[in-house]
């Protein structure tokens, strides 16, 4: 009796850094689009009564805002993880650099949930309530500095980690490793918008448009272009090593 040995199904790297990659751009750009057309421009600090008032009216679609980015956060971790995956597997040496990436995607995922908390306590303290504006303020300046400055420093690591790791392994398509290194020095260079005040017509303001340009759609590109390669070759990482161990003989 012949006795076969029993396989195992194991998930598609590629396939599932994909998908999550997908799920992050899909996510972001509803993310933006909630924030755009149902939130709206906030009102200078500075207007106590407007201030109220916008949070007030708009506390539904902060929180919407808020569970899509929650939602995102969670995606991207499984991004990170893949990604990691796909570059030890690759080049086992690089592996402490791979670990850069991921670790610091994740202090950066905690640093947005913690600014999303931040932010859903606007929300909450005008639900069923009267809003303080003191509370408002604080709260508001906070979150503003971890999703703008704070956000692209750690941002920025991840990319000029990622970028190496792909350089030096070939896992990935050489120009996605240079389109993260771009990713990487535009957010350094969104940096100093932490010195822009909290003006929101200010397009150098802290967390405003400027940040949006040069730091979250960068990121979002490379994260999109990652996902469509991974897609398009859906060979696992094993099978690459092996058709390049056949190719050599």
């Amino acid at each position: 009796m012949t006795h076969h040995p029993h396989t195992k199904v194991m998930p598609d790297v590629r396939l599932w850094t994909g998908i999550a990659a997908i799920a992050v751009a899909l996510l972001t750009v509803t993310e933006f689009s909630v924030q755009v057309f149902v939130v709206g421009a906030r009102p200078s600090l500075d207007d106590k009564l407007a201030l109220v008032d916008f949070m007030t009216r708009t506390s539904n679609g902060t929180l919407l805002t808020i569970l899509i980015d929650t939602m995102l956060m969670a995606a991207l971790i499984v991004f990170l993880a893949g990604f990691r995956q796909l570059i030890t597997h690759a080049e086992v040496a690089l592996q402490w650099v791979a670990d850069l990436a991921y670790g610091a995607g994740l202090v950066f995922v905690a640093v947005t949930l913690v600014g999303d908390a931040m932010e859903a306590g606007t929300a909450l303290d005008v639900t069923g309530m009267a809003g303080d504006y003191s509370v408002l303020r604080a709260l508001t300046v906070g979150h503003t500095v971890l999703f703008g400055s704070i956000g692209c420093v750690l941002t920025a690591l991840v990319a000029a980690a990622s970028a190496y790791v792909t350089l030096g392994s070939e896992a990935l398509p050489r120009w996605t490793g240079w389109l993260a290194y771009s990713v990487a020095a535009l957010n350094l260079i969104a940096v100093p918008t932490m010195f822009g005040g909290t003006d929101p017509a200010s397009f150098f303001a802290a967390g405003g448009a400027g940040t949006a340009l040069f730091a979250t759609f960068p990121w979002l590109v490379w994260v999109t272009a990652i996902g469509v390669v991974t897609i398009r070759d859906r060979r696992r990482p094993y099978d690459v090593a092996a058709a390049g161990s056949i190719a050599a003989t």
